[in-house]
């Protein structure tokens, strides 16, 4: 299984929770909110064959950020991903716009000559993130959790970038009709934990098998072509 977008730090206990990923097998992409967190536990992390950690800073920590420019730019290269990264011009965030888009440059530019995998954040504001992806020709990154247009996904879709979807979207008549347009090929698998109460990988492969009428062992064949054809980009 694949869990390309969970804050596994924010467990009770992160060791617990990482360790039982990496006895079950599951491909684990841990978010940081901002490098200060990333540095406490990536030499931890490097433990491990399943579990990886991205360096982050998070739109909705964008006062916290000029603080931490520094230490991303120090562990920038002790990791392949990045993230969680992004805008966010919702209620919650809009009073910080102008931050977070001079901050969300900063990550684009310092990292655009690297090679990485970015996780992105990008409620109210997926207009905005791909233009500036675009504009910085920026390659391999997922739109974790859309819930943006569906022209502008059909954008997103038109340039190659993958989704994450979660137990969340597929509860939701929006989130199912985001996940329907999605093509099979751009679809990666997401907890989000622990910001979605039971999120589970395995109800995300039921409600595919059934989208897409076929077997539970297809939908998971797929998913992990998927995560193999992004991560090969490292290598290129």
């Amino acid at each position: 299984m694949i869990d390309v977008h969970c804050h596994f730090d924010m467990a009770q206990s992160p060791e617990t929770y990482i360790a039982d990923n990496e006895k079950k097998g599951i491909n684990t992409i841990g978010m940081t909110n901002l490098p200060s967190h990333f540095c406490i536990g990536i030499d931890h992390v490097k433990l491990y064959k399943y579990i990886r950690l991205a360096l982050g800073l998070h739109p909705l920590l964008a006062k916290e950020h000029y603080k931490e420019y520094s230490k991303f730019k120090q562990y920038i290269d002790k990791t392949s991903y990045i993230g969680e990264i992004g805008l966010d011009f919702s209620r919650e965030g809009f009073s910080t716009k102008e931050i977070q888009i001079k901050s969300f440059e900063f990550v684009l530019d310092f990292i655009k000559e690297k090679n990485k995998i970015l996780s992105l954040h990008s409620r109210r504001a997926e207009k905005e993130i791909l233009q500036m992806l675009l504009d910085k020709n920026i390659q391999n990154a997922i739109f974790h959790w859309y819930s943006g247009s569906l022209s502008t996904l059909r954008n997103i879709i038109n340039n190659g970038f993958f989704f994450s979807i979660n137990s969340a979207m597929i509860q939701s008549d929006n989130g199912k009709k985001i996940i329907s347009e999605i093509p099979k090929g751009l679809i990666l698998t997401e907890t989000d934990f622990p910001f979605i109460e039971n999120s589970n990988i395995i109800n995300i492969h039921n409600y595919l098998s059934q989208l897409w009428s076929m077997s539970l062992s297809d939908v998971e064949h797929i998913i992990d072509s998927n995560f193999k054809k992004l991560i090969s980009q490292l290598n290129s």
